[in-house]
């Protein structure tokens, strides 16, 4: 079949996703002046990319294999609205064929590669079949048919440990598991088929030896259905966590010219062995002197981004056009590389929970102002709600610069200047990643981030007199109480009473579990702050960009400042701080909870039970495993004890705070 028969001019699109790329599709295909259509579940009405788009389609219940990946429902979406073409974005059905079949069988263009393609490179055991074939190095590895017990573990051994386990089908991390015994096999192999037939729909494993102290290198490629196949260079993606992409820059600072050719070449040579069309990645793993395959993405990459500011190329543009029929607008000797562009992901989890998603309702939303040198891709905004069905990512930070140190510096900016509350966010944590001297020294491999996570994740330190100053401002300006002394206190012009002076005593408590106590005294003469024995002159007035403009001192600060009840957020020059306000009036809300109790941090499903009730366990044995935002949690011991009462069972759904399980101390 003449494969550019597939591909025709269309005027209307169909984007089968939700969030940063349904957003980031919706903008460039309005661009080139074609009407969207967005989809949405009954958790997404409110969305940011529904509001965006010229429609919107409700496809169902909130959970994804009710409405995102229902095939049926997203193609009588499209045909409900009269649509040409149809994106997947990138996850959920991107790379699953036969939602490619049926945008076909439906008469739609699907914005990607063939079935048949995705058949041959989506699947990590097929494609590693076909490049061994075509003569791509890869890592020694199985990645057979037979998926029984005996079968892996003869393969493990025979490859020799340490290997790695993981999902033939998706990515993302999911289903993956490094196993450095025999004796860990089994059960390393039983929780990522469980973790990848609830995230793809398809548990099917291969092992390969697992490469040690490894870097993360890929290349971008793209197709048109004229035989024209590009590579558009190569992006670094070691920064990990759980195999799970942080940072992204491009290029990669660890090849030379040399070495990025051949790693293009081999690129091209991997797509070429499928006649590929459309935007995909081919991805390898280097250990320092070889870089072998390690599967392709026949989808659009979350980093496509980094790509975009180094080469000037809109991808989305590009896979739009080669969907309609054109060809490449350029050739490989065209395509020049400029600068550096690094990339940090920013999701609603929280680092020192191990990372445990976070859902609620975004509160404030306060992002850097885009700029040449600075992108924000964002799915989210003020008042939106993050809920349990998807996953947590909120937005991307991407910085360009002529060179990479000024990358790092102005993505480091951009996330000192960003805040999200009403979750909780990887930002702070993202920052110290940034800023980290092995970072920017490029002395990092996939580990890097779980060897310093201790660091990374560090308590600030305890908050100096600025940011307590900034606390008073924050609480007077927002506590309603003390609205009516407002037009005369500090946030005046002039802070004057015509007699006396009025006297207010704060107190506040770190994270730390350290006391503050301070005095504002203000009416009649300028403010003060006293904190200790040292009084201050102290006045405040609106940011004319946000937060509290503090004058202490007769030096200026901004300070941003956001409080719900008595929990009290503030960043400032010095870092970002939690204070908890001790209101002497309204007493100490904080919650307790108690520790014998082991409950549902955030809405899940029960979908493995550990140990049995009378178990004795130590501090952090593993009790029972949560599937939530389709990643698995393990919940933990928090002390040593007995196991008294389990109260779930597999296959549960469970709200936050519902007690799972009962632990006596022993």
């Amino acid at each position: 079949m003449d494969r550019s028969k597939l591909y025709r001019r269309f005027r209307s699109l169909l984007i089968a996703n939700r969030g940063e790329i349904a957003v980031r599709v919706i903008r460039t295909a309005k661009a080139m002046g074609l009407r969207t259509v967005a989809v949405y579940s009954e958790a997404d009405c409110n969305a940011l990319h529904v509001a965006m788009a010229d429609e919107a389609v409700l496809l169902g219940p909130s959970r994804a294999r009710d409405s995102y990946l229902n095939i049926e429902r997203v193609i009588a979406a499209a045909r409900e609205c009269g649509t040409e073409a149809v994106h997947p974005g990138y996850g959920f059905l991107s790379e699953n064929a036969d939602f490619a079949k049926a945008c076909l069988e439906a008469g739609l263009i699907f914005v990607g590669p063939t079935a048949e393609m995705m058949q041959a490179m989506g699947s990590k055991s097929g494609s590693k079949l076909l490049m061994e074939k075509a003569g791509v190095p890869l890592v020694p590895g199985y990645h057979g048919e037979a998926q029984d017990d005996a079968t892996l573990a003869r393969a493990a051994a025979k490859i020799g440990f340490p290997v790695l386990v993981k999902a033939s089908a998706g990515g993302g991390g999911r289903g993956m598991r490094i196993v450095r015994t025999a004796d860990e096999l089994a059960a390393s192999i039983e929780s990522a088929k469980r973790e990848a037939k609830a995230a793809f729909g398809d548990d099917r494993m291969l092992i390969e030896k697992l490469v040690e102290s490894p870097r993360h290198i890929e290349v971008q490629v793209i197709g048109d259905s004229h035989g024209n196949l590009l590579s558009l260079f190569e992006r670094e993606c070691t920064l990990q966590r759980r195999h799970q992409k942080v940072v992204e820059e491009a290029p990669s600072p660890t090849l030379n010219a040399a070495q990025r050719e051949a790693v293009c070449a081999a690129a091209r040579k991997a797509a070429a062995a499928v006649s590929y069309v459309g935007a995909g990645t081919i991805e390898f793993v280097s250990d320092g002197r070889d870089v072998f395959f390690i599967e392709m993405n026949t989808r659009l990459q979350v980093e496509h981004p980094v790509t975009e500011l180094v080469t000037g190329i809109d991808l989305v543009e590009w896979q739009l056009r080669v969907a309609a029929g054109e060809k490449l607008p350029m050739t490989q000797d065209q395509i020049a590389l400029h600068g550096h562009a690094i990339e940090a992901r920013v999701y609603a989890e929280n680092p020192d929970r191990n990372f445990m998603p976070s859902v609620g309702t975004i509160r404030r939303w306060d992002m850097p102002e885009q700029s040449p040198g600075l992108r924000i891709d964002a799915g989210y905004r003020e008042g939106d709600m993050v809920s349990p069905y998807y996953d947590a990512m909120l937005a991307k930070v991407i910085a360009w610069a002529p060179t990479r140190d000024g990358a790092i510096d102005r993505l480091g900016l951009a996330l000192a200047e960003s805040d999200i509350r009403g979750v909780v966010t990887n930002i702070p944590f993202l920052g110290a990643l940034v800023g980290h001297p092995a970072v920017r020294a490029n002395a990092i491999d996939t580990g890097f981030i779980e060897r310093e996570l201790t660091h990374l994740t560090a308590s600030p330190k305890p908050p100096q007199d600025l940011e307590l100053a900034a606390a008073v401002a924050a609480i007077l300006s927002m506590e309603a109480n003390v609205a009516r002394d407002l037009a005369r206190s500090p946030w005046g012009t002039a802070g004057w009473m015509p007699v006396g002076r009025r006297r207010r005593a704060f107190a506040f408590r770190d994270g730390q579990g350290n006391e503050h106590k301070l005095t504002l005294q203000y009416g009649n003469g300028p403010a003060t702050l006293a904190i200790g024995n040292r009084e201050m002159a102290f006045s405040t007035a609106p940011g004319i960009s946000g937060g509290v403009d503090l004058t202490l001192h007769g030096i200026r600060s901004n300070v941003a400042a956001f409080m719900e009840g008595h929990e009290l957020y503030l960043r400032t020059r010095n870092g970002r701080f939690e204070l908890h306000w001790i209101d002497p009036f309204g007493g100490d809300d904080e919650e307790q909870v108690g520790e014998d109790r082991i409950v549902a941090p955030l809405p899940g499903t029960v979908v493995a039970l550990l140990v049995e009730v009378g178990t004795k366990l130590e501090k952090g044995a593993p009790i029972l495993t949560l599937e939530v935002m389709k990643m698995e949690q393990t919940l933990r011991a928090p002390f040593a004890g007995t196991l008294r009462a389990l109260k779930c069972k597999v296959g549960d759904i469970v709200g936050e705070g519902i007690e799972l399980a009962e632990i006596e101390a022993a």
